[in-house]
């Protein structure tokens, strides 16, 4: 089945992936869902949601085999992304961490290793083991995740730290804390969002203004809130979806173009922040 084409969001080294990709946290975990995972993460990347996000935290690898079964025979179709936990972040335990993550995914590469979250060890410890994997072939970019204003300040202050790609973080409706200071910091230095949980994991489909917003597309709440992220510049989403029918509700937000007036309800009902917020996470 031929790809479906998408939006895309640019990174810093020129190469481009789609505004929406396929989270998996959680997925991996239950032999008896393990089917109908499989079939979504596969109808995913026929409709263009070639972005799988995954990480050695999720199900303590379960996640990334799930993910190595599903890309088998079409590893080139995707841009995978994984993560290493900041305990594992030494520059031997980041080399090591990352080959235990390409084993399990089944393949000789990533596209994108991030940084889960900011730890004990250095960041020019850990920016010095990308950079190793990088020319060993074994990761494409590095980035981060869940990274403050200060803490991106400081890793860009690093050897290196310029070549980071993105800053995954907790982003929707009702969690608008970055657009003070981070969201704008990262704007200045060409760095996209990789927002993750868009939809609060799933606190969000029951607020009536995101369902009036909704009924007024004949849409989903799940769609408006997921369009409402996607049109910020410079910012992809990576939902979790477990089921062909999540897949394709969640496919379906791509085409959904909210209102000025849409937007205006929206932040009413969920105000932008007015001073700076301590970065929020889950």
């Amino acid at each position: 089945m031929p790809m479906e084409s998408i939006p895309m969001v640019r990174l810093p080294a020129g190469e481009s992936i789609p505004v929406m990709g396929l989270g998996t946290w959680h997925l991996g975990e239950s032999p008896a869902r393990r089917a109908s995972e499989l079939a979504a993460l596969r109808l995913g990347i026929d409709h263009g949601l070639t972005l799988i996000d995954t990480a050695e935290m999720y199900g303590d690898g379960a996640a990334e085999a799930l993910v190595g079964e599903a890309i088998a025979g079409r590893r080139d179709e995707v841009f995978l992304v994984s993560k290493v936990l900041p305990s594992h972040a030494t520059y031997a335990g980041t080399i090591e961490a990352c080959r235990q993550s390409v084993r399990r995914l089944g393949t000789e590469r990533l596209d994108l290793y991030l940084l889960h979250w900011r730890g004990q060890v250095p960041l020019e410890e850990t920016v010095r083991a990308f950079e190793e994997l990088v020319r060993l072939g074994t990761i494409r970019y590095w980035g981060v995740s869940n990274f403050d204003v200060r803490d991106m300040a400081e890793l860009l202050s690093v050897p290196g730290g310029e070549a980071v790609q993105t800053d995954q973080v907790l982003y929707n409706l009702t969690r608008r804390g970055i657009e003070y200071d981070l969201l704008r910091t990262l704007r200045a230095h060409g760095l996209p969002v990789m927002a993750y949980s868009p939809i609060e994991q799933g606190r969000l489909l029951r607020h009536p203004m995101i369902t009036a917003v909704a009924n007024g597309h004949d849409a989903t709440p799940a769609q408006v809130a997921l369009a409402w992220v996607m049109a910020r510049d410079g910012v992809n989403v990576i939902p979790r979806a477990g089921t062909r029918e999540h897949v394709l509700e969640n496919r379906a937000a791509v085409d959904l173009r909210l209102t000025e007036q849409d937007l205006r309800m929206l932040d009413e009902a969920f105000p932008p922040p007015r001073g700076p917020r301590p970065l929020e996470m889950l």
